[in-house]
């Protein structure tokens, strides 16, 4: 049997694929994951934690991508790193929309969430602030064009992959016009014609 802090992240992401985040409570999650509640609270001090941790643990990787590529953008260029950064993200909001998508029905829920997120120094804002953050070591590094927005750049990347889960990886039925691998090397490269 897997680890008590791993069925709770498992039982917690598998409910809030099905279930959604907001109609599915800790008691549900504690059961599916076979633990007591106390338990639960043990490991994750709130459902928002909880949100978090299955955020970074069980969706794809894209915050320690960007972190990596912060620190150090290693020997890829650019369209290279844009592109692997632009297929992590297309898949991480395909895969969170699910689960997010049931707060944005209650909004007192929405806001005590946000508020919980805040504290916890993270939110939806996150991978557009270490996205930038790779942009301007680029910039720095001579990569990029000197006068770049890399804010308007991490901003326009990130909200293109959104907007595919949007439209197309969330709407039952409807495929989109591009594989996700050339969704995002078009992206990458049309992102960089305007920062080259």
């Amino acid at each position: 049997m897997k680890p008590t802090r791993e069925r709770i992240l498992d039982a917690a992401h598998e409910l809030w694929l099905t279930v959604g985040l907001a109609r599915t409570t800790t008691k549900e999650i504690a059961r599916s994951a076979d633990c007591s509640e106390a338990a639960l609270y043990k490991y994750f001090a709130s459902k928002e934690e909880l949100f978090v941790g299955v955020l970074r643990e069980r969706l794809p990787e894209l915050t320690p991508l960007l972190d990596r590529l912060a620190a150090d953008p290693g020997e890829l260029g650019v369209e290279e790193n844009l592109t692997e950064v632009a297929r992590q993200a297309a898949r991480f909001y395909a895969e969170s929309f699910p689960i997010g998508a049931s707060l944005f029905a209650e909004t007192r829920l929405k806001a005590r969430h946000d508020e919980a997120l805040r504290e916890l120094g993270t939110g939806p804002h996150t991978p557009i602030e270490r996205l930038d953050a790779y942009l301007r070591a680029e910039r720095a590094a001579g990569r990029i064009r000197a006068d770049a927005d890399t804010f308007a750049a991490a901003s326009l990347l990130l909200g293109a992959c959104v907007q595919r889960a949007f439209a197309y990886d969330a709407t039952v039925g409807k495929e989109p016009p591009q594989d996700l691998d050339t969704f995002a090397a078009s992206i990458a490269r049309t992102l960089l014609r305007g920062l080259s």
